[in-house]
C-alpha cells in the first residue's frame, strides 16, 4: 500500500501547514487516464474504500439492526422516534468523538500535518460558552442530530403510508447497486448549490456565519451550524422522496452527509494514525481560510467549472461570494 507522507513541515509565513497542490479527482479529467482512474476508483483512501465501504456497511446495519419497520411508523410516536434520535447521538458521538479524543486531546499526531498553526480557541467571545469545542458539540447535537433524524422520521414515516418511490433489489438490481455509486456524487453535487445559496450575503451573515467562526476546524466544527443550514444541509436525502430506493440507500445518503464532516473537518492531512487512514480535507479547509473558494468537494469540480477554485498554491485573491 502506497503511503503518503506528512513527516515534512512546510508552512506559509502565517504558520499554517500547506500540503502539495489540490487535485481533483481524474473522473472528470479527459481524457481519461485508465491507471489514475482505477487507483482512484479502487486504491485505498480512493472512491470505494474505506470511507464508501464502511459508511454503507454502517447503512445496512442502521437498517436491518437499528431502525424500526414501516409497520411501526406510519403513526408519529415517541418509542420509534426515540429509538432513531438515540441511534443518531450514539454515531455522532462515536464518530466526531473519536477523531477529537484521538487528534485533540490524546493527540496521538501532534501538530504534523494539522493546517492551522494554533488549537482550538477557549475563552473567546465569539463561542457559546467562550469555548470553541463546547460550542461546536452543543450545535451539533442540540441542533444537528435533531434536524437530521427529523428527516429520517420523515422519510419513514411517508414510507409507511405507501408515500414514498420504495424498491427492493429483485426490483432492479442494477440500479440497485448502481444508485451507492451514484449517491456520493448526488451529496457532492447538492452541497456545491446549497452551499453557494448560503453564501448569498444576506444568508451569509444570518446563517452561514455560525458555520464560518471556525477557520481553525476542529471535528466538532463538521456540524456546527446555524439550524436553518442543518435544514438546508441534510434536505439531500430530498432525492429519496422523488427516485425510487431502499430504505438503506436513505441511510447510506443520510449517514455519510452527518457523519462525514467529523473526517473532513479534523484539521489535519493525509493518512493519520501510523499513516494508515486517510482523513482530512484540504480543499475544505481552504474554503474555511478564504471563505470565498471551494464551495464544492474533490470529485466533481464544479468550483473549477465556475470558477471559484484555489489548489493552495501560491497568493489567494479573494473573490466576491
Amino acid at each position: 500500500m502506497e503511503k503518503e507522507s506528512i513527516d515534512y513541515e512546510t508552512r506559509d509565513e502565517k504558520g499554517h501547514w500547506s500540503p502539495p497542490p489540490v487535485e481533483y479527482a481524474p473522473l472528470f479529467t479527459t481524457p481519461w487516464k485508465g491507471a489514475a482512474l482505477l487507483k482512484w476508483l479502487l486504491g485505498w483512501g480512493g472512491y470505494l474504500w474505506p470511507r464508501h465501504l464502511c459508511y454503507g456497511l454502517l447503512a445496512f446495519a442502521a437498517w436491518y439492526f437499528l431502525q424500526p419497520d414501516f409497520s411501526e411508523t406510519a403513526v408519529l410516536s415517541l418509542p420509534w422516534i426515540g429509538l432513531m434520535l438515540i441511534r443518531n447521538l450514539v454515531f455522532v458521538l462515536a464518530v466526531f468523538g473519536f477523531f477529537h479524543l484521538t487528534l485533540y486531546i490524546l493527540k496521538v499526531q501532534g501538530n504534523r500535518g494539522k493546517y492551522h498553526p494554533r488549537w482550538q480557541e477557549r475563552d473567546s467571545g465569539k463561542f457559546m460558552f467562550r469555548d470553541q469545542v463546547r460550542d461546536n458539540m452543543f450545535r451539533s447535537l442540540v441542533y444537528g442530530v435533531p434536524i437530521w433524524t427529523a428527516w429520517e422520521v420523515l422519510y419513514y414515516f411517508l414510507g409507511a403510508r405507501g408515500l414514498m418511490p420504495l424498491m427492493e433489489f429483485r426490483d432492479n438490481p442494477v440500479w440497485f447497486i448502481a444508485f451507492f455509486l451514484i449517491i456520493p456524487l448526488w451529496r457532492e453535487t447538492h452541497f456545491y448549490f446549497i452551499h453557494r445559496l448560503i453564501h448569498w450575503k444576506p444568508l451569509l451573515r444570518a446563517v452561514h456565519s455560525v458555520h464560518h467562526k471556525n477557520p481553525n476546524c476542529g471535528p466538532w466544527s463538521g456540524l456546527a451550524m446555524h439550524p436553518v443550514e442543518h435544514l438546508l444541509y441534510f434536505s439531500v436525502v430530498l432525492i429519496h422522496f422523488v427516485l425510487p430506493s431502499h430504505p438503506v440507500h436513505f441511510f447510506f445518503n443520510s449517514q455519510l452527509t452527518a457523519l462525514t464532516p467529523a473526517p473532513g473537518h479534523t484539521g489535519f492531512h493525509g493518512r493519520l494514525f501510523g499513516n494508515t487512514w486517510p482523513s482530512g480535507d484540504y480543499f475544505h479547509y481552504l474554503h474555511h481560510r478564504y471563505v470565498s473558494c471551494n464551495f464544492g468537494g474533490g470529485t466533481i469540480p464544479w468550483d473549477k467549472w465556475l470558477g471559484r477554485f484555489f489548489n493552495g498554491e501560491g497568493e489567494y485573491k479573494t473573490k466576491k461570494a
